[in-house]
């Protein structure tokens, strides 16, 4: 039985290595959130077993949870660089999918149409709004920003408040809002699906979106002009990169030590 406890402990220690490895390989990922794992023992007995005799089998993986605190912020200037200062997670909808996808990693930029995006296609969701930027409906929509407004002054830039409104500048001055960022919040945000990219989906786990606007409620505030980076500390993974490999040593002693009693055994015997 000593050979099948250690093998599992063995998986187990590999396990971990595997998920503090990915932890450090996106130490530079911005809104990337670490993970860690969380182990169960594995007891062997019936109700007829005499509890003080039984030694257990090993343990298994229960579960690699994901840890969301906020990562630390990177100053950028960039105008569509975003933080959210709290909860929250950014919403966006693929073009061509229509996937809708949740990020902490706010680098978004506009396209060749004007749309606001992260990556390929994923475009930012808000809240539709007036010129002014009061809330006009509950219904999520695309960003897109026109070349030129009603006017034909063309564009000239683009700000982001605090609380999501996003507003651009046009040539003769004018200042016109064209929505309201939407952030969206979960039950159990643990439950999310990692998607890759720094997105992630929704499950039955995490429970469906609950939308806002930033700076209220649960929602965190934005800030304009920087990027969340990872929220992996590179040396707290090196002390469980050290753990996890001895972990890994112990379990491999323990069955080259079960080897050489079998051995022994087997040798008395002959």
């Amino acid at each position: 039985m000593s050979f099948y406890t250690s093998l599992n402990g063995l998986k187990n220690a590999q396990t971990d290595l595997g998920v503090i490895s990915n932890n450090i390989a996106n130490a530079e990922t911005n809104g990337f959130k670490k993970s860690s794992t969380a182990f169960a023992n594995l007891v062997a007995g019936s109700s007829f077993t005499i509890p003080t005799l039984i030694q257990g089998i090993g343990a298994t993986v229960e579960s690699i949870n994901q840890n969301f605190s906020q990562g630390p912020v990177e100053q950028t200037g960039a105008a569509l660089d975003l933080v959210i200062n709290g909860d929250g997670f950014f919403t966006t909808r693929a073009a061509v999918s229509g996937n809708t996808l949740y990020t902490r990693n706010g680098a978004f930029e506009l396209d060749e149409s004007g749309y606001v995006v992260r990556g390929l296609d994923n475009r930012l969701q808000a809240f539709p709004t007036d010129a002014t930027g009061t809330v006009t409906g509950a219904t999520l929509q695309d960003v897109k920003i026109p070349a030129t407004n009603a006017a034909g002054a063309q564009f000239a830039g683009v700000t982001v408040a605090k609380d999501g409104v996003i507003t651009a500048s046009f040539a003769d001055g004018s200042n016109v809002a064209y929505g309201k960022v939407a952030l969206a919040v979960f039950l159990s945000p643990g439950g999310l699906r990692q998607e890759g990219s720094s997105n992630w989906s929704a499950t039955g786990v995490s429970g469906l979106a609950t939308y806002g606007s930033a700076n209220s409620g649960l929602y965190g505030g934005l800030l304009a002009g920087a990027l969340e980076r990872s929220n992996v500390d590179l040396s707290e993974e090196m002390v469980g990169l050290i753990t996890a490999q001895r972990n890994f040593q112990a379990n491999a002693k323990a069955i080259d030590t079960a080897t050489q009693i079998s051995q022994t055994i087997i040798n008395l015997r002959t």
